[in-house]
């Protein structure tokens, strides 16, 4: 029983610090002064709210509160050697054009990529140059 309690507190004293290496449930706002396409989805620019919909943490849902766009994702984990030194939406940029591309959590060595869409993957066909551009997000 002793064991079992001791294991109950190192776990409860453990989770927030899992819980802060993983995009929050409130999730994370960011100003995008831009127009941009996650997956086929054309988002317009201003306020952009990305959070964990569901207990897959893969699972995000990307919202612009003054678009009224909203859109379910399911995005790929990858690793970085070390934790992100703050939010961030990536995204590519070919000419006038953005695509979400990334999206990075403080302190986690966990980003979130999102598959490309239709019109990217059709730009990189073509070899069109990309750029990255990135976009400070907070924490809701």
């Amino acid at each position: 029983m002793k064991y079992a309690t001791r294991m109950l507190a190192i776990v409860v004293t453990l989770m927030p610090l899992l819980a802060s290496a993983q995009l929050s449930t409130n999730g994370m706002v960011a100003k995008v002064p831009f127009q941009f396409r996650a997956g086929n989805t054309v988002i317009p620019a201003g306020q952009c709210d990305v959070q964990r919909a569901g207990l897959d943490p893969r699972t995000l849902l990307i919202r612009n509160s003054s678009g009224k766009v909203a859109l379910f994702t399911m995005a790929r984990t990858v690793s970085a050697t070390k934790g992100s030194s703050g939010n961030a939406l990536i995204f590519h940029k070919y000419g006038e054009r953005y695509f979400l591309s990334t999206i990075r959590v403080e302190g986690s060595p966990i980003a979130y990529q999102l598959s490309e869409g239709k019109a990217e993957a059709e730009l990189r066909a073509q070899n069109v140059a990309a750029s990255q551009e990135v976009v400070l997000a907070q924490l809701q």
